[in-house]
């Protein structure tokens, strides 16, 4: 069940648009496809314990070098979210490489890469003459070749590359979950001196599956960047994009392929309903759902909507 269920999935995403098109749907599908590999990016590293603060700093690293690199050099997004990616990546190794090298863990990580949120978000802010600060950054509009922009006024188009990324996501996870990796890194969150002793190589584990984590964060910045048109500091970095990463993981569930997902289905859909029930009265409302919902999973449904639904069928199949 658990194995079939991202192929079943998979097969209802391709075939959705070819029979239903509406562009308002079409555009919810979109981001909570895009948001859904950001989810996973998180899960890679939240279920072997490395819970990170600081995924919304990787998010607005390849949201804002995707589109400044576009801007005032011309690059195209097509070498330049490598680059951003690139970026992240080193910014990854800076941040947690003295961590794991100097066995900062716990709650003495998360407040590192709280710190790396807040000066992501305090760098985009301070550089507005650049980025456009609070007021957010719009990307110029391409007047020749959409596809070198990768700009397109087709949603269909894309939905296909957002259907495209959220497989990719999570085919990665997967081949994470069945590797020795694996192993290796739940040893280290169990005990690792312990995983040290049996000749796993802690830092470099850890340091990996950061660097992972890393890419596809920045990864899915500059998709949102080139679909939405559109960033600001508070919708592409920060604490607040990182905590919703947390809430929407470990709500959908944590240590389930197609947890994020679900997360993303909720945290969209709870965003929209706000918006179109309250309007600017609602605004930052979304937060405050998601910390009061937090609380209430993680005391009494840890694993999850979908890893607590997983379990239950396991249970009753047995029985």
């Amino acid at each position: 069940m658990r194995q079939s269920l991202p192929w079943i999935a998979g097969a209802a995403l391709i075939a959705l648009p070819f029979v239903y098109r509406e562009p308002y749907h079409l555009h919810i599908l979109i981001l909570i496809l895009i948001w859904s590999f950001a989810y996973t990016s998180w899960s890679m590293m939240g279920r072997f314990g490395l819970v990170s603060l600081g995924h919304g700093g990787f998010m607005g690293v390849g949201a804002y070098v995707t589109a400044l690199l576009w801007n005032h050099l011309g690059v195209s997004p097509w070498i330049g979210i490598p680059i951003a990616m690139l970026a992240a990546a080193v910014l990854a190794v800076i941040v947690a490489y003295p961590c794991f090298r100097f066995r900062i863990t716990g709650h003495y990580f998360v407040l590192v890469t709280l710190a790396l949120s807040g000066i992501v978000l305090q760098v985009i802010t301070a550089t507005r003459d650049y980025t456009g600060g609070s007021l957010g950054y719009t990307p110029d509009r391409t007047k020749g070749n959409h596809l070198w922009a990768l700009q397109f006024d087709d949603k269909l188009t894309w939905y296909l590359i957002a259907l495209g990324v959220w497989a990719v996501g999570l085919l990665i996870w997967n081949w994470v979950d069945r590797s020795m990796d694996r192993y290796a890194l739940e040893a280290i969150s169990e005990d690792e001196d312990a995983a040290a002793a049996a000749g796993v190589n802690v830092t470099w584990e850890k340091l990996k599956i950061t660097i992972i984590s890393a890419l596809m964060t920045s990864l899915s910045g500059a998709l949102y960047c080139q679909y939405q048109m559109f960033i600001s500091p508070d919708t592409v970095s920060g604490i607040s994009v990182s905590l919703q990463m947390v809430f929407a993981v470990i709500v959908g569930g944590l240590y389930v392929s197609l947890g994020p997902t679900v997360g993303a289905v909720i945290t969209i859909l709870l965003a929209e309903i706000l918006r179109i029930g309250f309007g600017t009265k609602a605004v930052g409302w979304d937060n405050l759902v998601y910390g009061v919902l937090l609380v209430v999973f993680i005391i009494f449904l840890p694993k999850g909507i979908l890893g607590s639904i997983i379990d239950r069928l396991k249970t009753l199949r047995k029985a």
